[in-house]
């Protein structure tokens, strides 16, 4: 899951090597942290949200396919 996010967020900004994802347990879920360089942040997170929302969608669909839950936090 962590690969797909790294590859969503590459596609979509000017500094593919600023994107950094980590990842963290949180109990009963993943926790999953994007990092990108400041002038990338509008990309990432588009207008009204709608880029955020559908990564969101997009890893909430592959945790549930692996039968886990997991969260992307952008910032």
């Amino acid at each position: 899951m962590k690969e797909l996010i790294e590859f969503m967020a590459k596609s979509i900004v000017d500094n593919p090597d600023d994107v950094e994802v980590s990842e963290e347990d949180g109990g009963d879920h993943l926790i999953f942290h994007l990092h990108v360089a400041e002038a990338d942040m509008g990309r990432v997170i588009g207008k009204q949200g709608r880029i955020a929302n559908a990564m969101r969608t997009l890893l909430k669909v592959a945790a549930i396919r692996k039968g886990a839950r997991a969260v992307l936090e952008i910032g």
